[in-house]
């Protein structure tokens, strides 16, 4: 859970500084700026959405492994799930796979002063010494609110040749399975420095932050299509649907808080001999508390086995044989 909730928050600050247009800084963000060089970015876009995400994997797993080696993808697309309140549709993610906007939870508490999603402070120094130059980009981030549909995995489609009329690939839908009918992230504010050159704070992106209000998961569901029978939609013991573990809510802050502190940097290492090079992250943060409401067990609408809360909770990394580190290392590469 705690390397999940780490991942959710390098993701939601990445998403945010590559997807967002620029807008102007309002005057009280510009008067905080006056007699200073450098350049200074308002973001001001209020949603983003995307109708499907897909990534491929081109040669599946190999065939001594159990795999057939076709090329297959993880899918992230809209439930088809219609909620209605008030004779209003209230599901955003019924034909959108992922939609990101700003937290307006506990009366704009969560969002930045500036009113913008995220404000970034870009400035070049010459560093010490050979090749010491850098970038230095610090990033405020407004308080997100994070829906992301169902999740599945699919035969992956040919990639489109020559004369094709678009460059969409997509997946087969009739080679289709859902592992997780979606969840929603809501996030407090946050600080980031990201360096690209020389980078003298030790690594490109560095999280120093407290998380006001704490990391929020709601409505996450881990389907089971191995149970599915039919047409899968529950209206018969024949046309059984999947099993579902849903859950209500998870709730993470530091321990005996309702913040969350992170202490994090993020490397990509290049390649050395064999190796082609990855990404690291590493994390120092403090034992914290996690709170899991609404346990439903079958599918969403059995009834709740309760809640469970863990106290403390405290990951170790070794950084050599018989060391134990306060925190966690999240290494990604490929194959």
């Amino acid at each position: 859970m705690k390397n999940f909730t780490k991942l959710a928050l390098v993701s939601s600050i990445a998403f945010s500084a590559n997807a967002m247009a620029m807008q102007a800084m309002d005057d009280a963000a510009l008067s905080s700026t006056t007699g200073q060089d450098g350049i200074n970015i308002g973001i001001g876009i209020s949603k983003v959405e995307i109708e499907k995400l897909f990534i491929h994997d081109n040669d599946g797993l190999a065939t001594d492994k159990g795999g057939t080696g076709e090329a297959g993808a993880i899918s992230i697309k809209g439930n088809g799930k219609s909620v209605m309140v008030g004779g209003k549709e209230t599901n955003v993610v019924k034909d959108k796979g992922i939609v990101i906007g700003a937290n307006y939870g506990g009366g704009g508490a969560y969002l930045l002063t500036t009113g913008n999603l995220a404000d970034l402070r870009i400035d070049t120094d010459a560093g010490t010494g050979t090749n010491g130059a850098f970038i230095n980009i610090a990033a405020d981030v407004s308080g997100l609110d994070i829906n992301i549909g169902e999740i599945g995995v699919t035969a992956s489609n040919d990639v489109q040749g020559a004369g094709a009329t678009s460059i969409r690939r997509g997946g087969d839908n009739n080679n289709y399975n859902a592992i997780l009918s979606g969840l929603s992230l809501k996030t407090g504010k946050m600080t980031a420095n990201i360096q690209l050159g020389a980078a003298p704070q030790g690594a490109m992106i560095k999280l120093s932050t407290t998380m006001i209000g704490g990391l929020e998961i709601q409505n996450l569901g881990i389907l089971d299509a191995s149970t599915k029978a039919g047409k899968g939609d529950g209206s018969s013991v024949a046309d059984r649907a999947a099993g579902e573990i849903f859950i209500e809510s998870i709730k993470v802050a530091d321990a005996n808080s309702t913040d969350l502190t992170i202490n994090q940097n993020v490397r990509v290492y290049g390649k050395a001999g064999t190796n082609n090079g990855y990404i690291q992250m590493v994390s120092n943060s403090g034992p914290i508390d996690n709170y899991v409401k609404g346990i439903h067990l079958g599918s969403r609408d059995a009834g709740s086995i309760g809640d469970i809360e863990v106290q403390g909770l405290q990951t170790y990394y070794s950084p050599a044989m018989g060391s134990y580190l306060p925190g966690s290392v999240i290494t990604i590469s490929s194959k």
